[in-house]
């Protein structure tokens, strides 16, 4: 009965692919998951098409005999955008190292028949022993799945408010961060937590210097592309117009309307780094007039050389300051380069 049973399963699946293929219709096969992943979770897409549900019944997985998972998508929108869970974010995958990755996606226009999926692991894997929440009580997720319309894709975005932010009136001065899951907490990020919550809650209390700091996650397999204006031919890129936009003309706006902020230049920031401080030039050159602080910590100007001309053809209006830092055992070029 076994042999018959597995026979049966596969016999279904293949006929799914079939049915799904006349109908120009995607089924995503999960190929390998997590070893130790409970044979006895049920697995789901969470994505634009079910408003992130992280447990839709419309989209669960079918465990087959070669278990391996499948799911046919029957409706989809022009870009799928989706992650994967055991029914909660809490359960939700991550890269092998336990940072958090972007979103999946790709387009109908070019999606094939058959999308194959390896997920790296799963956010529970990683416990508070061994992996450490460290974030501020200041520190909360704006959302997991902001909207970026430049970019047609969703991105998680976190929020530092000072300590006395609920008890005021203020208005506040904010700094636009990269990299976000290295911003505030060890337990999310995948090259060393930054301490940002940390450091400001002191100046806070030595200083009485208080910002808002929003931090924008990068997109994982797609931070070279959103953090480079310019096209490597070697390691990709381009998105960088779309992904400053982004800032711009959606975020910041958002964040002025939402919160009690300063919203003029020279309240206004933006600082990251390695490619988030590239960028973070790059977003300074372009809207001269948004930026008046900017952080540039260990650029990687190699990956993006059109950078120097481009700054030589625009002028910073007189009020903008630039914080530019690297160090000499960081390559042969960080230097010169800076």
């Amino acid at each position: 009965m076994k042999s018959f049973s597995a026979g049966v399963v596969c016999m279904v699946v293949l006929l799914v692919l079939a049915w799904q293929t006349a109908l120009g219709q995607v089924t995503l096969v999960l190929k390998k998951v997590p070893i130790g992943t409970p044979a006895s979770d049920t697995l789901f897409l969470a994505g634009n098409i079910n408003n992130w549900n992280h447990r839709s019944s419309a989209h669960m997985f079918v465990r087959a005999a070669n278990q391996q998972y499948y799911l046919t998508v029957p409706e989809l929108t022009e870009v799928l955008e989706f992650k994967i869970t055991r029914g909660s974010w809490a359960k939700g995958e991550i890269l092998a190292n336990g940072a958090a990755r972007g979103n999946r996606g790709f387009s109908t226009a070019t999606a094939a028949d058959s999308l194959y999926i390896e997920v790296e692991n799963w956010q529970d894997n990683f416990s508070a022993s061994t992996k450490p929440h460290t974030a501020s009580a200041n520190v909360q997720f704006l959302s997991h799945t902001f909207w970026m319309p430049q970019l047609n894709k969703s991105r998680r975005i976190w929020l530092y408010l000072p300590s006395g932010y609920h008890l005021s009136k203020k208005r506040y001065p904010v700094l636009y961060m990269h990299d976000g899951q290295n911003l505030f907490d060890s337990f999310y990020s995948y090259s060393g937590e930054w301490e940002v919550d940390e450091t400001l809650d002191q100046l806070a209390r030595r200083k009485k210097l208080e910002i808002v700091v929003v931090g924008i996650e990068n997109g994982g397999e797609e931070r070279i592309n959103e953090y480079t204006p310019w096209h490597n031919k070697q390691y990709g890129g381009g998105k960088g117009d779309a992904y400053v936009d982004f800032l711009v003309q959606t975020l910041k706006p958002y964040i002025d309307s939402h919160y009690r902020t300063l919203p003029g230049k020279t309240t206004t920031g933006v600082a990251g780094s390695s490619m988030g401080g590239l960028i973070s030039l790059y977003a300074a050159v372009k809207y001269p007039e948004v930026y008046g602080r900017v952080g540039v910590f260990s650029p990687a100007f190699w990956l993006s050389p059109e950078l120097y001309q481009y700054v030589e053809q625009c002028d910073l209006l007189p009020s903008t300051k630039l914080y530019l830092m690297a160090g000499a055992r960081e390559g042969e070029q960080m230097v010169p380069d800076m």
